[in-house]
């Protein structure tokens, strides 16, 4: 992956790279700022979060991309909507809102939402 112009901060794997790529883009709003389809790679970037997609087996245990949203509730029942697998929204000490949502191979992302 050294030819990926950000360094990608969380890579995930993914059996279907194209689906990926969608649902990333579509649903999510990454800007896809690389991609090498002879290797199956995109670099993503939303805001100041950069990922990685790759083909592979995905990780349930391995990192977790936290991207900003101005409004965790409102994008938790987008998605919802949309038919994405999203987990209940959690206030922290009246500062934070995080909600973990799942790409299509199971993947977690975290939305956040400062509530200051």
């Amino acid at each position: 992956m050294s030819v990926l112009t950000d360094t990608p901060r969380v890579v995930y794997r993914v059996h279907d790279f194209g689906r990926a790529r969608d649902f990333y883009k579509r649903v999510l709003g990454f800007e896809e700022t690389y991609v090498d389809f002879d290797e199956s790679v995109a670099a993503l970037r939303r805001g100041p979060m950069h990922i990685a997609l790759a083909t592979g087996d995905p990780d349930p245990e391995g990192g977790v991309a936290m991207v900003d949203v101005d409004d965790v509730l409102a994008e938790a029942a987008r998605l919802r909507g949309d038919g994405v697998k999203v987990g209940t929204v959690v206030e922290i000490a009246g500062e934070l809102r995080l909600v973990d949502v799942y790409d299509p191979e199971g993947n977690r992302i975290q939305l956040s939402e400062s509530v200051q």
